[in-house]
């Protein structure tokens, strides 16, 4: 399983068309000699403090990247010059004298910190120069660097070289090139000796797509067809046999009667990275679309709609039936549940478990052995897909889905369009939940999944929380519930689209507090006066929560006033304590659905609704007046004309 890079790969080798490869170091260390001696091959009499760019050819070295050599000075006045030339890199070639241990001291106590200072992230070879100078009894290069590979990280290679004996010269360049082409960090962790997480999980992946039989095991044809998709050359029988045989010998399990397993799939690439063959690991994994960071490549899970801002995005029927069946396959115990293990494996080959942090983590029903179950799953899906639509793509294609991003997802009719219809065809609902600080918007949203008060943690942040309501009619439909902090609404206002995504808005106060029902009125009223200016007008409603307490009779009359007067539905008073609900959720879907009723009408909005009312009536009168006149006139003119004719 190996192969040679084919030029038609080398093009999109890391998404590279060329590499720039920045030379550093103290003064005398044989930097520009090191450059005119690749280019040239020969050493050179006289050097020139610093030398112009040289470009190596495509055809240089095997990869076909062209190399740009940037050579730099290292004078005080040459030093944002010098900073510029390193942000712009793609490597570092950092050099030190083989004759001057002061040189080599330096490394540690300037140069490697001064390139993390500037937060770099490009690989940096370190490059010992005039190795025709060293004195024999100096320590080997191994025993010199290890301290230093231990401190810094970011060093990808260590070598010597002569320039004036041409001793190992373009192995400096071509290192450089490799250490761009075919990183070690992202595939390797050199201090624990093993692949990374995320490497792991993407060649899982490419394992589970290549098992075509689905056996757990890639059988010779299988192993074939592999490599001849991955380096356009197939295996004879005797290196198939001879693949397996390294793999048992070394790991018995990686190889079973039915061809090699998983667990010898993943030690291969160990092998081959190891041995220094990482352009092995780096072909497999771009050739089924992976980067450098060990992600689908954008233009691959690029979104091909254009959308308006109050069009979203829903998952197909399709889908749907697709997570479905992932969801029993994983369900292990079949208790209709997925467990935190059963999600992890679910989502192992994924460069991570996308619902492993905010605002995915907590948002959705779970079991009291934290099991989430099909109706959470697919609402986290939902949740996701109207955050993310790339992302929740890219999830999709990690999980196993084949189809393309037009058949993963339906975009859904225009808000402004639902509401002159006055209906809507949306499966999935979005709702903002508005309020003071204290008011019950967090209870709300937690009695929504099942949860206690008690259990949200406190926080400032926006929440989310996801379920699937079931509707009078049997229906059901996915809410979602967006809880705005209080310090949050100035921002999110200022957003001219703020309110595009927003299906209906719901305000909550505590029944039993003036001060509460006053902010969530003046938020009510803000929100109205934003959407009657941008046109996002939103269905709304307002929640008169903790309705278990003393209630403060003036904070009920005028929110019974107040909502009346914008012409939207009175109060719904809710317990969340007493688990008394008033079917508030139903309710929320039910606003939604009617997207041209319940929409909160300000004192500014009467005003101009009045004044376009009496416009339109004015310019009736006027088209009528001269509707009559034109109809006169003709009148006239057949009068005349008949009697000039009896004349």
């Amino acid at each position: 399983m190996a192969g040679a890079t084919s030029p038609a790969a080398a093009a999109n080798l890391a998404g590279k068309s060329g590499v720039r490869v920045v030379v550093i170091g103290d003064p005398g260390t044989g930097k520009s000699s090191l450059v005119v001696a690749l280019a040239t091959e020969q050493f050179p009499e006289n050097v020139p403090r610093v030398m112009p760019p040289t470009r190596l050819p495509a055809d240089y070295f095997p990869d076909r990247v062209p190399i740009t050599i940037i050579d730099t000075s290292s004078s005080p006045e040459q030093k944002p010059k010098l900073i510029a030339e390193c942000q712009a890199a793609d490597a570092v070639v950092l050099t030190y004298a083989c004759d001057r241990p002061a040189t080599l001291e330096r490394l540690s106590s300037f140069w490697l910190p001064e390139l993390r200072r500037l937060q770099l992230k490009t690989p940096v070879i370190v490059v010992g120069c005039k190795l025709d100078l060293r004195d024999e009894q100096q320590v080997s290069l191994e025993q010199v660097m290890a301290p230093i590979m231990q401190s810094f990280r970011e060093i990808e290679t260590c070598i010597e070289c002569s320039a004036l004996r041409q001793i190992q010269v373009p192995e400096v360049f071509y290192y450089a090139q490799k250490a761009v082409l075919h990183p070690t960090a992202p595939l390797f962790d050199q201090e624990a000796q093993s692949l990374k997480p995320r490497c792991v999980r993407a060649l899982k992946r490419i394992f589970i797509i290549c098992d075509n039989d689905k056996d757990g095991a890639l059988s010779d044809v299988e192993l074939n067809e592999f490599q001849v998709r991955c380096f356009s050359a197939p295996l004879q029988p005797t290196e198939i046999s001879g693949v397996k045989r390294v793999v048992q010998e070394k790991m018995p399990e990686g190889v079973n009667d039915n061809g090699l397993t998983l667990t010898g799939f993943l030690f291969l690439h160990a092998l081959f990275i190891e041995k220094g063959r990482l352009e092995t690991t780096w072909t497999v994994l771009r050739k089924f679309g992976y980067d450098n960071d060990i992600k689908l490549r954008d233009d691959l899970i690029a979104m091909p709609i254009k959308r308006a801002p109050d069009q979203t995005l829903e998952l197909t029927s399709e889908v749907v039936d697709f997570l479905r069946g992932i969801f029993n396959m994983f369900d292990i115990d079949n208790d209709g549940a997925l467990l935190p293990t059963e999600l992890e494996d679910l989502f192992s080959t994924a460069p991570e478990n996308p619902w492993s942090s905010d605002p995915y983590k907590d948002c959705a029903e779970k079991n009291v052995l934290g099991g989430l179950s099909l109706e959470g799953f697919l609402s986290k899906w939902a949740l996701m897909t109207l955050r993310d639509p790339t992302n929740s793509y890219a999830n999709l294609v990690y999980v196993g889905y084949p189809g393309e991003f037009l058949s993963a997802f339906t975009v859904t009719r225009k808000r402004r369009v639902d509401r002159k219809k006055q209906q809507t065809q949306r499966n999935v609902f979005q709702c903002y939940v508005f309020g003071a600080r204290g008011s019950g918007k967090t209870s709300l949203l937690q009695s929504f999944i099942g949860r206690q008060p008690s259990d949200a943690l406190p926080s400032n942040s926006e929440r989310f929380a996801t379920n699937s309501v079931e509707l009078p009619d049997g229906t059901r439909k996915t809410l979602i519930l967006r809880e705005i902090p209080e310090g949050d609404v100035r921002s999110l206002l200022s957003d001219r689209e703020s309110l595009a995504p927003c299906d209906v808005a719901v305000f909550v106060y505590d029944s039993c507090d003036e001060y509460s029902w006053q902010r969530a009125r003046d938020l009510l009223v803000q929100v109205a006066t934003h959407g009657e200016n941008t046109g996002y007008e939103v269905p709304c409603l307002i929640v008169a929560a903790k309705d278990d307490l003393d209630q403060c009779a003036q904070a009920l009359q005028e929110s019974t006033r107040v909502s009346q007067d914008m012409g939207i539905e009175t109060p719904i008073p809710i317990s969340v304590k007493l688990r008394d609900l008033n079917n508030i959720f139903c309710r929320i879907v039910h606003a939604a659905q009617q997207p041209h009723l319940s929409i909160p009408e300000t004192e500014a909005g009467k005003t101009r609704r009045q004044y376009r009312q009496l416009l339109n009536r004015s310019l009736m009168v006027v088209s009528v007046g001269a509707a009559v006149a034109v109809v006169g006139i003709a009148a006239y003119r057949v009068y005349a004309a008949r009697k000039n004719s009896s004349s």
